[in-house]
């Protein structure tokens, strides 16, 4: 039986209503997921992967995991308005709480020194995760946190900054075939990747930032194939695909006063911590300086420009000035991580920089909460430990597929992130109230 509408038959009566539908796409979710998930064909059996998929138990599992998913959404359908206001009863008070120095600046204190105490208890192989995984997208995500959380504009080349600082630390200690005028320690590169990627934002920002929404995205996605390309077929100066050889980039040392210190992985296998105390060092001074400048008047600008650039400029704020400042400064964060993956790893290609990592980076972002460098920190933290995890549970082939349903689960039942800000958060409920747009990347006039 069907339904007619307008004088023509729009399907089945028992689809007619929401619950019905809903119910019918989550079993079609669990039969995707267990498609995916299930046996391959082959070229003489195209059709085997399929029958033998649901010969197996597992396939019904996920159809039963589409049934369970559908009661969760019909149950917040009914009771999330419930639950949200109880859950923001309950936690008003500790908000409100925490949100006085007197307790936040302590708090923050014990989470640095769980930061620098805990990983002494996990194995090598959790080690080299935190260091060569986690560390350096925490700092990439605080980064782009500026350009996308603060300021609402979308950068999907944001990578190509990490492989100029990569590069930087390279030329900088005579790896490439264009010779620097003097050698340097790659300590002292540091600053100079930091100058070199915070110039490459303002020479993609300034040209390009008088255009908004889905036309920046587009530039700066250019922009960063750009950087890629260039990087692989610049032979007699990035030394083209072939990129830095391995162990060509020095490690980090000190000798300064006597003191005489270098950070050798293969000096004691297995010991990752003397580079994960040093990443920790540079990305809680990140955190310091972007909290103050998150308070100040620039930070101030780069929210009003975000909520609606026409009043912010109306109100005496050069959006363009402001705009390239967010690009730059954000940039070179993104300069500071791609020097240490230049000296950690020793070897790199431009292949090690493709447009899939920059939209790794704004998931980050978006997944810990935009605008919110806490949020920022969590989301690099959750999201890069998480596959690892998976990994000893999950088949390779499948990894990705439950990565993404955690994704979709997360963005629908809470898009303002994992530890969202203030104002986001205020947004999120006043878009659900029908007032406004919570999209921090909406054009001029439709944020809140």
């Amino acid at each position: 039986m069907s339904v007619a509408i307008g004088g023509r038959r729009r399907g089945p009566a028992w689809l007619s209503t929401p619950p019905a539908r809903r119910l019918a796409t989550c079993l079609a979710v669990g039969v995707v997921m267990a498609l995916v998930t299930g046996k391959s064909g082959s070229n003489d059996a195209p059709t085997s992967g399929i029958t033998g998929t649901f010969e197996s138990a597992s396939a019904y599992y996920w159809i039963a995991a589409g049934a369970v998913l559908w009661v969760v959404i019909t149950a917040w359908q009914s009771r999330g308005a419930v639950v949200k206001s109880t859950y923001r009863s309950v936690t008003a008070k500790p908000r409100e709480v925490f949100a006085q120095r007197r307790v936040k600046y302590p708090a923050y204190a014990g989470f640095l020194v769980a930061a620098v105490v805990l990983p002494n208890f996990v194995n090598g192989f959790w080690q080299e995760i935190l260091v060569g995984q986690i560390a350096p997208y925490v700092l990439l995500a605080i980064g782009l946190n500026v350009v996308v959380g603060f300021a609402g504009l979308l950068d999907l080349g944001y990578i190509a900054f990490y492989a100029v600082g990569a590069y930087s630390a390279a030329y900088w200690t005579n790896q490439l075939p264009a010779h620097p005028p003097f050698t340097l320690n790659v300590f002292w590169t540091f600053p100079l990747a930091v100058l070199a990627a915070m110039l490459a934002g303002v020479i993609l920002g300034a040209p390009t930032l008088r255009l908004r929404g889905d036309y920046l995205a587009i530039v700066t996605l250019g922009f960063g194939e750009i950087i890629q390309l260039v990087a692989d077929n610049s032979g007699s100066i990035t030394n083209g695909s072939q990129g830095v050889a391995p162990n060509s980039v020095p490690d980090f040392s000190i000798h300064v006063a006597g003191i005489h210190y270098t950070w050798p992985l293969e000096a004691v296998p297995g010991d990752h911590m003397p580079w994960y105390y040093l990443i920790l060092g540079i990305i809680v001074v990140v955190i310091v300086l972007f909290h103050l400048l998150e308070n100040s008047r620039v930070g101030r600008a780069w929210v009003a420009i975000r909520e609606d650039e026409v009043a912010a400029e109306a109100c005496g704020i050069n959006p363009l000035k402001y705009k390239v400042m967010a690009f730059a400064i954000g940039a070179s964060t993104s300069g500071l991580a791609g020097v240490f993956f230049a000296s950690k790893n020793g070897v790199f290609t431009p292949g090690d920089f493709p447009f899939q990592q920059s939209v790794v980076v704004l998931v980050l972002v978006i997944f810990g909460g935009m605008g919110s460098i806490p949020g920022a920190v969590a989301g690099a933290a959750i999201l890069q430990y998480l596959p690892q995890l998976l990994r000893s549970h999950i088949q390779q082939p499948d990894l990705f597929a439950y990565y993404g349903a955690i994704l979709i689960a997360m963005m629908i039942f809470r898009p303002q992130g994992v530890i969202p800000s203030r104002r986001r958060a205020r947004e999120i409920a006043q878009a659900e109230a029908g007032i406004g747009s919570a999209d921090a990347l909406a054009p001029p006039g439709e944020a809140p």
